[in-house]
């Protein structure tokens, strides 16, 4: 991609003092931005070639707890540093922030070399793949959240108790309700394009204070970058307005759930690989093949699509998270989607994500099943009809966190696709959330248990 902010116009941004601070950023095991906030004079100087960080950020927790069980990194070989090396194609303004510029940067050892379970290295590796192969692909996630009234200030005081949304009602499509969050959504729609992401829109969701933001179909390495930066803007851009943000899929047990669907197409020369006229629906062999790959292999990485234990909660009958792996033809029941139809639009979307997830590692995760479904020349079954949720002899993703930790541990494929230390990594990373939840008693144990028992 070409880089929204130049480095020569960042330096005459700098010199003329328009911006001075630069946040130099990775991408963390969760998705998150993790980094420094540099003076701009500092980072043009020489900062742009590297800095460092500690190597704890890639095994850590979303407490920035220290777990044991990590091959890369512990106490007992003392917690030392990454490399961030800045990629200047990624550089860009921040206009939600004064004077400053953001740049993404990729982690590597002091060797020079990827750090392979940096998320963003995971996803290269499936992209190099995926070169060597002769294609390369077109991806686009749909990003769901909830706005609350309170501030996230306000909402811990309370012990995040008695949560309320910005709106009172089911605001699906909803053009009067969403104009009352413009205050929010309009600066994160505008800040994000002056940013350099191409966002399209944005719209109310099926649940009340739920909002979607719709981002261009693009590389899937831009994809990544655009949907971490765009989650992390809206966070900062409603904190600005006095508002809280979730991107917990499951924040109540009686509200739908918010998702990130992956829509993705393989191409090659400008020429999409999924389409063939002559084909029942549009789809050429190869997506055939592809699709097949993804739904055998959904049980081995639905962790990457759903690593938490709430993300767990959102797979309910009636909610439009699907629970079972079939394939639909426009079908909104089904975890795998057929958009397009018939056109050169052809596309599959996976509906089975969270909006906790991290974009790096579903992307690289799908890739690597529907590359596997290819070179195995797998066969697509037909369509699923009517209500998936009803549907017999439809094979399932995993129910919780434990058995999804499993399938992802048991994996060939990505033991394959993405090796054994990235496989491992990850597993611990699954069966940590998993240790620390069986260790806490919950408001529901207690109102439940505390008189009764």
């Amino acid at each position: 991609m070409t880089a929204p902010l130049p480095f020569d116009a960042l330096k005459k941004q700098v010199a003329d003092g328009s911006i001075d601070t630069v946040l130099a950023v990775m991408v963390d095991m969760q998705g998150r931005l993790m980094g420094k906030r540099m003076v701009a004079q500092y980072f043009v100087d020489g900062a742009w070639e590297e800095t460092h960080c500690c190597n704890y950020l890639l095994a850590t927790d979303l407490e920035m707890a220290t777990p044991d069980g990590y091959a890369s990194t512990s106490w007992e070989s003392g917690y030392g540093d990454y490399v961030m090396k800045p990629d200047l194609d990624t550089l860009r303004p921040v206009p939600w922030l004064e004077g400053t510029a953001m740049v993404l940067c990729d982690v590597l050892d002091h060797h020079g070399n990827d750090v392979t379970h940096s998320p963003r290295a995971v996803l290269k590796k499936q992209l190099a793949r995926l070169a060597d192969m002769g294609m390369d692909a077109m991806m686009a996630t749909e990003l769901e959240f909830f706005l609350f009234e309170k501030s996230f200030d306000e909402i811990r005081a309370d012990g995040f108790q008695n949560l309320q949304p910005i709106s009172a009602y089911n605001e699906d499509y909803h053009i009067l309700q969403t104009t009352k969050e413009e205050h929010i959504m309009r600066p994160i729609r505008n800040h994000l394009i002056a940013a350099g992401v191409p966002v399209e829109g944005s719209k109310g969701e099926a649940e009340a204070g739920q909002e979607e933001l719709n981002i261009k179909y693009g590389a899937p390495l831009d994809c990544a970058d655009h949907h971490t930066i765009a989650k992390h803007a809206i966070k900062e851009i409603a904190w600005a307005q006095g508002h809280a943000v979730t991107f917990l899929p499951k924040w109540h047990h009686e509200k739908v759930g918010s998702s990130s669907h992956v829509h993705q197409s393989l191409w090659k020369d400008g020429t999409s690989l999924f389409y063939d006229a002559d084909k029942p629906h549009g789809m050429s062999d190869l997506m055939r093949s592809y699709i097949a790959g993804m739904i055998k292999y959904a049980p081995d990485y639905t962790y990457f699509l759903a690593p938490y234990i709430n993300s767990y909660k959102r797979f309910q009958k009636g909610t439009f998270a699907p629970t079972g792996t079939a394939w639909s033809v426009d079908n909104r029941t089904a975890g795998f989607r057929l958009c397009g139809e018939g056109t050169k639009a052809v596309r599959v979307e996976c509906r089975i994500g969270g909006s906790d997830m991290n974009p790096y590692l579903t992307m690289a995760a799908q890739l690597a099943a529907g590359l596997k479904g290819v070179e195995e020349g797998l066969e697509l079954g037909a369509p699923l009809s009517g209500d998936a949720y009803a549907a017999k002899n439809v094979d399932h993703i995993p129910a919780n966190l434990r058995d999804a930790g499993e399938a992802l541990s048991a994996s060939k494929m990505l033991r394959e696709a993405l090796g054994d230390d990235v496989v491992d990594h990850y597993t611990r990373a699954a069966k940590w959330e998993q240790e620390e939840f069986d260790k806490v008693v919950t408001d529901y144990e207690i109102a439940r248990g505390f008189e009764r028992a």
